[in-house]
């Protein structure tokens, strides 16, 4: 039974701030080596699917690089393999408008395969999933759609396609991210359909106004078709704030974190460039943390996660943080729950994420309250700066960008251009 994978990849991911302003959701790097779409890559091949087609739209540069012809997962193939599909113009083309619109736009592609399901997956989700067995379960219930399925905590559903099933696991009703959800079980945005269900449905139903499976396409099957729900029970995280991006990367400093990235049964592949072993100076130590390929630790590291290329200098403490590649953390600095963006220098003596001051951002008051502070590529602390919490340091700025040593709490920091000031500096 052939099966073709797409993996939804456009998305911007403004929930990821600064993380995501240069580079897809799907290209932001995660445990260190890897990019969030690994995991819906890698599950693809480890469940025998090889074929299949990802679907970019915004700032695909870092992530068509990432994915290329797709060696590292064994999908560069003259059959089959990976095909990266962008948004075109000409006969009924466009930007993507939404996530059954995207597919609609590729129906060609579907229709040239000739499969008899289609998988259709985020590419920016935290999980290991035996498709297979998910493909089986819809051919036994005979189904037209089958959406897999989490229970999630009850305070958190309202942040999810909320469904309600019968005993026998059939979807009745589904709400889109409902106020007062009418139960826990939460669409995982994994779907299995029945191909020529599926491009019947996108012909007769799709278009810009009606272009998205969870507003339109779904509730419309619901009431038409057999849908079934695959209740899932193993890892699954959406990362898409910077607190859960923070916290799912931290636990897997834990002794026995729930995802296992150690699994040689199950591996999770990645584009990973020649980098020399991991140094430790005579004073370098790390505790409880991740560290990449090509890193040099001279200083201290605590329950942190450490991309590949990170230098951390002397005298230098990096504690509940995570840092992208290539950064450098210099002489006596202290990094404290931060994210630290690609190519960043922290100066000396400098203290990022101090004190007790819990101001929320100023700017995004939504994303930033729970003390974190994130820094932006390619940005230039100066030596003896201190940034409080929850701060946010946009890309390139540098020393003339800060018009103190002190950053309060709740700052954002942007980089300053000859033609527009960008600087917005909070200080109490």
């Amino acid at each position: 039974m052939k099966t073709l994978a797409l993996i939804l990849a456009g998305g911007r991911g403004t929930r990821l701030d600064i993380l995501s302003e240069n580079r897809a959701k799907p290209s932001v790097p995660f445990a260190g080596k890897f990019r969030l779409i690994d995991f819906a890559l890698s599950n693809c091949v480890n469940s025998g699917i090889y074929d299949i087609g990802v679907l970019t739209q915004y700032l695909p540069l870092s992530l068509n690089d990432h994915i290329g012809i797709g060696k590292p997962w064994d999908l560069d193939r003259r059959m089959g393999g990976v095909t990266i599909l962008q948004p075109y113009t000409g006969r009924k083309g466009g930007w993507y408008q939404g996530t059954a619109h995207a597919v609609y736009q590729n129906i060609n592609f579907i229709k040239k395969h000739n499969p008899k399901y289609v998988v259709v997956l985020s590419g920016d989700h935290v999980y290991k999933m035996n498709y297979d067995e998910m493909i089986s379960f819809h051919t036994e219930k005979n189904a037209d759609l089958t959406i897999a399925t989490q229970r999630v905590a009850w305070e958190d559903a309202h942040q999810f396609g909320i469904l309600e099933a019968n005993n026998n696991m059939q979807i009745v009703d589904f709400k889109e991210k409902p106020e007062n959800p009418p139960s826990n079980l939460a669409s995982m945005g994994i779907y299995v359909f029945t191909a020529d269900v599926l491009i019947e449905k996108l012909e007769s139903f799709c278009d810009q106004e009606n272009s998205d499976f969870g507003h339109h396409i779904i509730p419309e099957m619901i009431e038409n078709n057999n849908v079934f729900a695959y209740e899932y029970k193993g890892y699954w995280k959406d990362v898409g704030t910077l607190k859960s991006f923070w916290e799912t990367n931290l636990s897997l400093t834990d002794p026995l974190p729930e995802l296992n990235l150690y699994d040689k049964n199950w591996r999770i592949h990645t584009r990973t460039e020649e980098e020399p072993p991991v140094k430790f100076g005579s004073k370098g130590r790390a505790i409880a943390s991740l560290i990449s390929n090509g890193s040099i630790i001279n200083g201290v590291v605590e329950n942190s996660v450490i991309s590949p290329g990170v230098i951390i200098e002397e005298g230098a403490v990096v504690r509940d943080s995570i840092i992208f590649n290539n950064t450098i953390v210099k002489k006596d600095s202290i990094v404290c729950k931060c994210i630290v963006d690609k190519d960043v220098v922290v100066g000396e003596n400098c203290h990022i994420g101090f004190g007790n001051d819990y101001t929320p951002n100023l700017e995004k008051s939504d994303l930033l309250t729970n003390g974190l502070t994130v820094i932006a590529k390619k940005a230039h602390i100066p030596a003896n700066t201190q940034i409080g919490r929850n701060c946010r340091i946009l890309s390139y700025v540098n020393h003339d960008d800060f018009q103190d040593e002190i950053v309060s709490s709740g700052s954002t920091v942007r980089h300053d251009t000859k033609d527009e000031v960008y600087m917005l500096n909070v200080v109490k």
